[in-house]
């Protein structure tokens, strides 16, 4: 019996849950419309906070000091996949703390390119995606 038992346990697919690492150079007060954005769009797609998806949240206030910190233990972490808001110093920080974690930008202002933070737009080179603002004023 114990031994169907552990063959019927075996044979169930147990689904994927996900750890999202989220790093932002606001604060949790500044951050939360945006945050509750990427949650609520994340749970049209089906992942849910404590079901399949966890968010492990790190917020640098706008002090750089703790950009290195942050980023170490999202990595500590083990984490799927690590989104940053903030400029090339914050992505700079996650891809010296690993080359294997996807890292999914949000970089406004600054071209990722020219800062050395990917190659180029076509292929970045790492592990390193995402989006930009260029604009010229």
């Amino acid at each position: 019996m114990l031994l169907a038992c552990g063959v019927l346990a075996d044979a169930q697919q147990l689904k994927k849950f996900y750890r999202i690492g989220y790093l932002s150079n606001t604060s949790p007060s500044a951050e939360s419309a945006r945050s509750e954005a990427v949650g609520k769009h994340l749970r049209e797609l089906g992942y849910v906070e404590g079901q399949n998806i966890s968010i492990d949240y790190r917020y640098g206030e706008g002090s750089f000091e703790r950009v290195p910190k942050h980023a170490a233990e999202l990595v500590a972490l083990n984490c799927d996949v690590i989104v940053v808001f903030g400029g090339p110093i914050w992505v700079r920080a996650l891809m010296d703390a690993t080359k294997a974690i996807p890292i999914v930008m949000w970089v406004g202002g600054l071209d990722p390119v020219d800062t050395g933070v990917i190659k180029s737009f076509a292929r970045s080179g790492g592990n390193v995606t995402g989006v930009t603002i260029l604009a010229q004023i």
